[in-house]
């Protein structure tokens, strides 16, 4: 992998700050490459690994990092879970100064009862998806793992494309990662699951919700028709690897190759907002 920014990558990095709506400012910055943002918003260190280390990644491979820690209620389960105004700003030092971009994943739809406003307002951005949803019965299940089990395909996905619209109308967010995921005992099926009525219905609160849409290396989602269908509607776009190991983060090649395929351009591609016009600042939540 390239190990370090090019001539041109520099030089991009300067152009890259005038263009689009937050034009300028240190937290708008990523390095472009042939025409191509090279930036991946959904970077999680694997536990312990040093924020230097993880910098160090991002030099090497060309592509600056968003990195994030989950949070949430401590009711959210995760070992690595910022779950207090204390957390948080422990999380947001640690990142203060560093040339990555400071985010958090949310969990459960009532993660912004754990933080206050100015404290969220300090990150570059808040991500969160639909993977963790509740079933029939109110229980919250985790669709990328082997436990789950589904009787009925279209039940499922009518409640899955309900909850993707719950995440974006109820959580503060700037970007929906994982859009479109589909558990393993369902992914054979997902072009005829995602059925075009499906995917607008997601595209429609994203453009309502001034939500970005993630296009996602690790699980090769969304699929082109619904990119395509989301271009149209105006939606942006960011690059998400969703990697949790040091071999994972910064893999953004399925992003780029859906970017140069939709034929993209960076105002089309997600920037984090300013001070002041954050989500959690502006949002009238549902």
């Amino acid at each position: 992998m390239k190990s370090a920014f090019s001539r041109r990558d520099i030089l991009a990095l300067g152009a890259a700050a005038v263009v689009g709506s937050h034009a300028k400012g240190p937290a708008s910055d990523f390095p472009i490459r042939d025409g191509v943002p090279r930036v991946d918003y959904h970077a999680h260190p694997e536990i312990g690994m040093a924020i230097e280390r993880a910098v160090a990644l991002s030099k090497e491979r060309g592509v600056k990092f968003g990195l994030l820690q989950h949070a949430g209620i401590k009711e959210s389960n995760y070992p690595d879970l910022v779950s207090n105004d204390d957390e948080l700003k422990a999380w947001i030092d640690k990142l203060e100064g560093k040339p990555v971009f400071k985010g958090v994943q949310a969990e459960l739809l009532n993660w912004p009862s754990a933080f206050s406003k100015e404290t969220v307002a300090r990150l570059d951005y808040v991500l969160s998806d639909a993977l963790t949803m509740p079933d029939k019965s109110g229980k919250m299940i985790k669709l990328w793992t082997p436990a789950f089990r589904c009787n009925d395909a279209q039940d499922f996905m009518d409640r899955y494309v309900d909850f993707h619209e719950e995440v974006m109308a109820k959580e503060p967010i700037d970007i929906m990662a994982n859009p479109t995921f589909l558990p393993e005992a369902l992914e054979p099926d997902y072009d005829k699951l995602w059925t075009e009525k499906r995917n607008r219905k997601i595209i429609e609160s994203a453009v309502r919700h001034k939500v970005a849409i993630e296009i996602n290396s690790r699980y090769r989602v969304p699929r082109l028709p619904f990119l395509e269908m989301a271009k149209a509607a105006g939606v942006k776009f960011s690059f998400g690897s969703n990697g949790h190991t040091a071999d994972a983060m910064g893999d953004i090649g399925y992003g780029v190759e859906m970017y140069r395929k939709l034929g993209l351009t960076l105002d089309q591609f997600f920037r984090p907002a300013p001070p002041g016009k954050k989500p959690i600042q502006i949002r009238t939540l549902a």
